[in-house]
C-alpha cells in the first residue's frame, strides 16, 4: 500500500520521521486525502491480523517524471511549472504567475526511484511498519521555479500571487528506515530527473490537452 507525505501532521519536526505520523492533524488543505491514506494503513493492518495478509506500507514524497499529469487544472507543482514555463517561452509571454510566496519547501522523488522502492518493499517486507520513500533533500518553491525556468530556457518574469496559499511550510522525509529495511536509496539527481521530465513534455506537448 502506498500512503502519502500529506498524512503527516502539519507541524511535524523536519525531517519527518515515521514515528511522528500520528502526532497531530494534517495540513488543512491536504487533510481529507492524508487522513484517508492513514485510514488505509489501519485497514491494511486489520487485514494482516485477521487474514494474515502479506503487506507493506510506504509513504512517498511528491513524485514527478515523464508521463506525469500536465493539466494545469489538476497537476502537481512540477508538471504545472514545466508547462507554464514552456508555454510562456513558446508564446513569447513576458511573465508567468505562481501561487503563494515561494517560501514553502518541498521534497520530490523521481518516478523510477519510487518504482524501485515499491518493488523492493514487495520483495523484502512483510511488516506493518510505515516506511518513508524520499531523497531527504528539500527545495523552496522559489528555487524550484527558478531552476525549472533555467532548464526550460524561460527568461521572463516570475510573479507571485501572495493571496493564494503556500500550504504546509516544509516537507522533507527522514529516509533512514528505508535504507535499513529495504536497502534502498534514491539514485536519480533532482536536476537530472527534471531534465528527463522536461524532455518528455517537450516531445509530447502538442498532444497534451
Amino acid at each position: 500500500q502506498t500512503g502519502t507525505i500529506c498524512a503527516y501532521p502539519c507541524h511535524t519536526p523536519v525531517p519527518f520521521a515515521e514515528e511522528n505520523l500520528w502526532d497531530g492533524y494534517p495540513e488543512p488543505t491536504n487533510a481529507p486525502y492524508g487522513i484517508a491514506k492513514k485510514a488505509a494503513m489501519v485497514m491494511l493492518d486489520g487485514y494482516r491480523r485477521q487474514y494474515d495478509l502479506n503487506s507493506a506500507y510506504l509513504l512517498p514524497v511528491n513524485l514527478y517524471g515523464p508521463r506525469d499529469n500536465f493539466d494545469l487544472h489538476s497537476s502537481h507543482v512540477i508538471p504545472a511549472l514545466i508547462r507554464k514555463c514552456i508555454t510562456a517561452r513558446d508564446s513569447g509571454a513576458d511573465h508567468i504567475e505562481c501561487w503563494g510566496t515561494g517560501s514553502a519547501s518541498r521534497e520530490f522523488l523521481y518516478v523510477d526511484d519510487a518504482a524501485e522502492g515499491i518493488v523492493r518493499a514487495t520483495e523484502v517486507m512483510d511488516d506493518p511498519t510505515p516506511i518513508n520513500l524520499g531523497t531527504c533533500r528539500e527545495i523552496t518553491i522559489k528555487d524550484l521555479i527558478e531552476l525549472i525556468a533555467r532548464l526550460t530556457r524561460f527568461e521572463g518574469e516570475i510573479r507571485w500571487d501572495a493571496t493564494k496559499p503556500d500550504g504546509q511550510p516544509r516537507r522533507c522525509l527522514d529516509t533512514e528506515r528505508a535504507k535499513k529495511l529495504l536497502d534502498w536509496e534514491a539514485q536519480i539527481g533532482f536536476e537530472e530527473g527534471l531534465g528527463h521530465t522536461i524532455d518528455w513534455f517537450e516531445a509530447n506537448k502538442n498532444s497534451i490537452d
